[in-house]
């Protein structure tokens, strides 16, 4: 219904000059827009019990026996992350092998999946494959994400609310920035995007992030500790020096500002600088950007082992590489990685 003002306000219109019609059109596509921002981008509760996991697929040849804490790793309550911030509720092969890796290599860690497209209230997660694939996994919980409820208490709650805010070229990926910055914050632990294969175990990486190559460090992946003061510096500086117009502003240029404050440097190098980590290439980033096609390239077992002996996660930077088709099986360097780290997965890939 049309607040009693704006009735008011109409009775009003009617008795003056036709040009305060013109305010009146304005105020009510305001209105209308309002509410629509308000349905169309209100959050699903991420309070209570994760949703619960579908069993589809046999879980006997998913999980083995030893993935247990007796592979040399000391227990964590430390928490990775994974969020997606678009309605998508159909995961990607690459989406289920990221979770599975991370799934493996961190046994004694909660995998929390965080999903906007997750339906509010709903007990039951949708049909997908994927879905089936990871509650063979106990330690994934997969659950809504509720943007309102993540922001509260910090800078960016009112960044968030400005009703405008979505039609910014760029903002799934602004959102992305914002919730791994604020996850960090509240909560520690690791936050991996989407499209990481995991290697090894990245509890003992704290207050830590990775150099992606030419001076920039990249927030695809971040672990530290709650209340940190350098995530509280990269939420100050979301907000003081905001431009969502320009691509990478609030991620990676965000970071590499801050960092650069932070250690007093004008270019950034692998270092540890007031307990903050800068990792070097290698470590989660070993194919730069620019080499993404390499993923793609058939690759032998001992330069596999050369490539990774000094890596913890591979990024597949899959902005670029998503659209090009992956053998399987092959011996490409992305197939290798899928039947190593996500075995699972790259089951159900071949299978498919």
């Amino acid at each position: 219904r049309m607040p009693s003002c704006l009735l008011k306000l109409t009775r009003v219109v009617l008795s003056h000059k036709p040009w305060a019609l013109l305010i009146l059109i304005c105020l009510s596509i305001s209105f209308a827009y309002i509410k629509l921002h308000s349905s169309v981008w209100e959050d699903p509760r991420s309070r209570g019990l994760p949703y619960s996991l579908s069993a589809e697929i046999s879980c006997a040849h998913s999980v083995p026996s030893s993935l247990n804490t007796a592979a040399g790793h000391s227990p964590s309550t430390a928490n990775v992350f994974f969020v997606e911030t678009s309605e998508q509720t159909t995961p990607s092969y690459l989406f289920s092998c990221s979770v599975e890796s991370a799934a493996r290599t961190h046994p004694a860690s909660r995998v929390v999946v965080l999903m906007k497209g997750l339906a509010k209230g709903n007990a039951s997660l949708p049909e997908h494959w994927a879905f089936s694939l990871l509650s063979c996994f106990p330690n994934v919980e997969i659950r809504p994400l509720d943007l309102t409820e993540l922001f509260s208490g910090t800078p960016l709650r009112r960044w968030y609310l400005w009703p405008l805010r979505h039609w910014e070229p760029h903002f799934l990926s602004v959102l992305s920035d914002a919730c791994r910055i604020v996850l960090m914050w509240k909560f520690g632990g690791i936050y991996l995007d989407t499209d990481f294969i995991v290697l090894k175990n990245l509890q003992n990486l704290t207050n830590a992030l990775g150099i992606q190559g030419d001076d920039v460090l990249n927030g695809a992946f971040l672990s530290f500790k709650p209340r940190h003061e350098f995530m509280e510096l990269c939420m100050q500086d979301f907000v003081q020096n905001y431009n969502g117009w320009l691509w990478g502003h609030q991620g990676p240029e965000l970071l590499t500002r801050v960092f650069k404050k932070w250690c007093s440097l004008r270019t950034i190098k692998s270092m540890r600088c007031k307990g903050v980590s800068a990792l070097a290439p290698e470590v989660v980033y070993p194919i730069p950007w620019q080499d993404w096609k390499k993923l793609f390239e058939a690759i032998s077992a001992l330069e596999l082992h050369n490539l990774l002996k000094n890596t913890y996660a591979v990024h597949v930077w899959n902005k670029l590489s998503h659209e090009t088709k992956l053998e399987i099986p092959s011996q490409a360097l992305l197939a290798q990685l899928y039947s190593q780290f996500c075995p699972a997965t790259y089951a159900k890939m071949k299978q498919d």
